[in-house]
C-alpha cells in the first residue's frame, strides 16, 4: 500500500510517519518541501505520485494569527485540502483528513457527536470547517477525522511547555474552565490503519453487507474494515480543563523523580486572557461513540496516555 503524508514534520504527520515507515511504502512532504498556499505546487507536486492514500495532518493551526491572516487560513486549511481531494477523486485514491474540534461554538456543555452542527467562533474554526465541506463535496472516498489537544513526541505541545516551565519556575498556572481532551498522537497513529481500506467504495456493496452509511449517520454494524466515508471523531476518554490537564503532567513527573520547581498549577481564567484575539470554545469534548460503535474498541483515557508519554520522554 502506497501513502502520501501531508505535513510529515508536524506533531501528528511526524508520529505517522515514524510508525508507518516500516508497515507501507511512504512517502511524506513537510512545509519546506509542499507550500499549501500555492495550489500549482500541490498539483504539480502530489498529482505526479501514484498513492493508494493520502494523509491531510498539516493546517494553519495558530488560531490568533488566523484572525489577523484570513486568506492564508483558507487558502491552506480550506483551498489546499479542496485540491488534495481533487487529486485523490482523480486517482481513485482515499483522502483522511484530519479536522479540529474547534468547529464547535463551545455551548453545549456535554460531548460533541458527528450529528452535531459546527459552529465556529473563530476564523481557524471557520477555515478548517470550510476544509471539511469541500473534502465532502468533492470525493466520497474521504474520511475526515476531528481531533482535540493532540500532543506526542515529535513537536513540543502545552505539556511539554507547562514542564518545561515546572521545571525552570515555582509559578506555573493554566486555564481552569476551557475544557476537552487530550489525544496522544501515537494513539491515533496506531488506530487509523483500520480505516485503510480501499476495496470498497462508499455506495458501493459488498455481497453479503448491507449498503455502508456514512459516518454521522446511525450505524448498523458494518465491518471496521470497510471504506467509511464522513466526518469522524477520535479522542483518549475522558475530559479535563488545561490545569487539571497540567497539573497531573506535573504529578506525572513528581513519581518519576523528575526535579520540579512548582508543585502546583495555579488557575487562570479564559477572561484573564486579553492577549488573545480569536475567540475559544470553552467546551469542546469530542463524543468517540461512533468510533467505538465502528471498530468495537474504546479510546484509552488521557490519563493513561499521558503518563505513558511522560514516561517516555524521561525514558523510565
Amino acid at each position: 500500500m502506497k501513502i502520501v503524508i501531508i505535513g510529515a514534520g508536524g506533531r501528528l504527520g511526524g508520529a505517522l510517519m515514524r510508525d508507518y515507515r516500516d508497515k507501507f511504502d511512504i512517502v511524506g512532504f513537510n512545509h519546506a518541501q509542499l507550500d499549501l498556499v500555492d495550489c500549482e505546487q500541490i498539483s504539480a507536486t502530489i498529482g505526479d505520485l501514484d498513492f493508494d492514500i493520502l494523509i491531510n495532518t498539516a493546517a494553519f493551526t495558530n488560531v490568533d494569527r488566523c484572525e489577523k491572516d484570513v486568506a492564508q487560513a483558507f487558502r491552506i486549511n480550506a483551498e489546499a485540502p479542496r485540491v488534495l481531494a481533487e487529486i485523490c477523486r482523480d486517482k481513485k485514491a482515499k483522502l483522511i483528513h484530519f479536522s479540529t474540534d474547534y468547529v464547535f461554538d463551545g455551548e453545549k456543555r456535554e460531548p460533541y457527536t458527528e450529528n452535531d452542527p459546527a459552529r465556529p467562533i473563530s476564523v481557524y474554526g471557520e477555515s478548517k470547517r470550510a476544509g471539511e465541506r469541500l473534502v465532502l463535496e468533492t470525493t466520497d472516498r474521504s474520511l475526515i477525522i476531528r481531533v482535540s489537544w493532540v500532543f506526542g513526541p515529535d513537536r513540543p505541545s502545552f505539556i511539554d511547555g507547562i514542564v518545561k516551565r515546572a521545571r525552570e519556575s515555582e509559578q506555573v498556572d493554566a486555564i481552569a474552565d476551557k475544557f476537552s481532551t487530550p489525544t496522544y498522537a501515537l494513539d491515533i497513529a496506531k488506530m487509523l490503519p483500520q480505516f485503510f481500506a480501499t476495496d470498497a467504495v462508499a455506495g458501493d456493496i459488498v455481497p453479503g453487507t448491507e449498503p455502508p452509511s456514512r459516518i454521522g449517520e446511525p450505524d448498523h454494524g458494518y465491518n471496521a474494515s470497510r471504506d467509511y466515508s464522513g466526518i469522524l471523531h477520535f479522542a483518549n476518554a475522558g475530559e479535563c480543563s488545561w490545569q487539571e490537564y497540567a497539573q497531573f503532567a506535573l504529578d506525572c513527573c513528581r513519581s518519576l523523580g523528575v526535579p520540579l520547581k512548582a508543585k502546583a498549577i495555579s488557575a487562570l481564567e479564559m477572561s484573564e486572557m486579553k492577549n488573545w484575539i480569536a475567540r475559544r470554545p470553552v467546551y469542546s469534548v469530542l463524543s468517540t461513540e461512533k468510533y467505538i460503535s465502528i471498530t468495537g474498541s474504546t479510546p484509552r483515557n488521557w490519563r493513561d496516555a499521558v503518563a505513558e508519554y511522560m514516561r517516555d520522554q524521561f525514558d523510565v
